[in-house]
This record gives structure tokens, sequence and C-alpha cells, in this order.
């Protein structure tokens, strides 16, 4: 778990405990309460990531998921898991099955006062929407800085300006990224690609790119299953007769079939772009996405690789 406000707030105690008890003497126990930070919950840490930028001083936010370096969809919650949820005041979650253990754990903790966005519900897409990681589509993270300030409102009106203020500007941050992509469409519209899986297909459809590699393929290396052998014959066959101009790696989710993939593209000389399920450290949502876009056209325009985001 990754605690991405007041990091440093445990560092003088003694400091805290007199402030605490100068506001208690000052103000009463009632409005001291009130100034509470919010603590939330993003069970990816993208979403965290959001929440932090929208609420920013006025809330504490833990990421459940934060460890690029492992399979999101393979994740199982532990009893502090449970209770960091339980206790949570907001918590935004994925949906779309990628992250329905959390539901479950909702359940059996219920409080009225907790405001839980489910980004499934914001972009209003069924449960069996094939492709689960909304975080790639353009359009999500702004419905979500939406619906964080929104929630973030009704448990601290005091701050209603400051939050909205937040997604004003987090909305026009994400102009470069915007930028990013309809520049490549415009340049390099219909670039064929192939991917292991569909990790960042959003994204590269709104690029204006063509995913060459078959979707019960994809979908097969997403959900752990054995894949049709003459998918896998024709992804091999789009790698070594150069019919693709990139290959999409999700570096998260690797076993002997995807590292097959890789070794024959990078045999072809044909450059790797790899993406990520989490996000990396190091990275805010923006530039997390907009480092995608541009290692996607170094590769299409200079034929460089970037296997991994630095």
């Amino acid at each position: 778990m990754t605690d991405l406000g007041f990091r440093n707030a445990w560092l003088h105690p003694l400091s805290a405990l007199l402030t605490l008890i100068a506001l208690c003497a000052g103000l009463g126990m009632g409005q001291v309460a009130a100034a509470a930070t919010i603590h939330a919950v993003g069970v990816e840490n993208q979403y965290a990531n959001v929440i932090s930028q929208i609420g920013g001083e006025y809330v504490s936010v833990t990421a459940i998921q934060s460890n690029p370096g492992t399979d999101p969809h393979a994740f199982e919650a532990s009893p502090a898991v449970a209770r960091e949820l339980a206790a949570a005041q907001l918590v935004v979650r994925n949906g779309v099955g990628y992250d329905g253990w959390v539901r479950k754990i909702l359940r059996a903790n219920q409080n009225v006062q907790r405001r839980v966005i489910v980004v499934q519900d914001l972009l209003h897409l069924p449960e069996n929407t094939s492709n689960p990681h909304l975080w790639y589509k353009p359009e999500t993270m702004p419905a979500v800085a939406q619906a964080v300030a929104a929630s973030l409102t009704e448990l601290d009106p005091a701050h209603a300006a400051t939050f909205a203020a937040n997604v004003r500007r987090f909305d026009a941050s994400l102009k470069p990224w915007y930028q990013a992509i309809a520049s490549f469409k415009a340049r390099f519209g219909g670039t064929p690609v192939a991917v292991t899986e569909p990790v960042a297909d959003y994204l590269l459809e709104a690029a204006g790119c063509d995913i060459k590699t078959p979707w019960k393929l994809q979908a097969a290396i997403m959900n752990g299953t054995d894949p049709a052998p003459q998918d896998v014959s024709a992804q091999n066959q789009f790698l070594q007769r150069h019919q693709v101009r990139v290959f999409v790696y999700n570096q998260q989710v690797t076993n002997s079939l995807t590292a097959s993939f890789l070794s024959r593209a990078q045999a072809a000389k044909i450059p790797v772009v790899g993406v990520y399920e989490t996000m990396p450290a190091g990275y805010r949502y923006q530039s997390w996405m907009l480092a995608e876009v541009n290692a996607l056209r170094n590769a299409v325009e200079h034929g460089t690789s970037t296997t991994v985001l630095k």
C-alpha cells in the first residue's frame, strides 16, 4: 500500500499532540473533527493519484494495488486491506470485474456515510465489458475527477471551491496528452501494431492504430487461458513478416508465450513499447499517459524501443 498524502504526519508526534491540544482548547472538539482529513482509498494507484490531486491537503489517500511488478488480476486481499477499505470514507475502484473483491469487502462493512465511485458506472459500461483497463480511455479520468470532487464536497463542503478549482487544473493538465494523441493520429493513423493483451488498446484506438492481434488471443493471455493455435500462429506471422510496426508488450503479466512474442519482435527488429496496468513509480497519471504516447511515437517515427518507463 502506498500512502499518497501526509507521509510526514508522524515525524514529530509531540508537536502534533501539542497542536491537537491547542486546537481542542481554542475550537472545541466538534470543530477539530470537522477539520480532519478525509480518508480515501483508490484501489488502483492511478485512481489514488487522481484523488490526491483533487483533494490536495484535505485528503489522506491509500492505494491498494501499487506494485507494477505484479499481476493485478491475481491480487488477493489481506485482512489489512479489508480493514483499510472498511475505514475509508471514499473509495474509487475500476469495476468491470477487475476488482470485484472490493465489493464483497464493502458489503461486509456497511457504512452509509462512505462514498464509493465505480468507474465502470461513470462511463455507463456493462459488467461484461471485454476490456477492463479503463484508465487508458482519454475520457475516463476527467469523469473520475468530477466524481471525486462531488464526493469530497459532500464529505467536506467547506472546501468545495478548492475541489472544483483542482478539477479545472487537472483537466487543463491533460491537454498535452490529448494533443499528443491527436498529433500521432494525424500523422501515423492506421499504423499496424501487435499486442500481448488489451492493456493499452483504448489508447491505441484513440491514436488511430490498427491492432492486428486477434482479440481471442489478447483475451486468452489476459485471462490466463490457453489461446487457440491459429491465433498464436497469426501473431507470429505478423511479427516475422514485418506486418506490424510496433509490438506493445504488457510489462506486468509475462509468461513463456509472451516472452516468445517479445523475442520474435526483437529478432525482427520491430520496436517494442512496454505498457503497464499499474502506474509506475515517479509518475502522475498525466505524465504516465503522455510517456506512453511518446514511446509509441518514438517507436513508429524513429524505430526506438521503450520496453521500460523510467
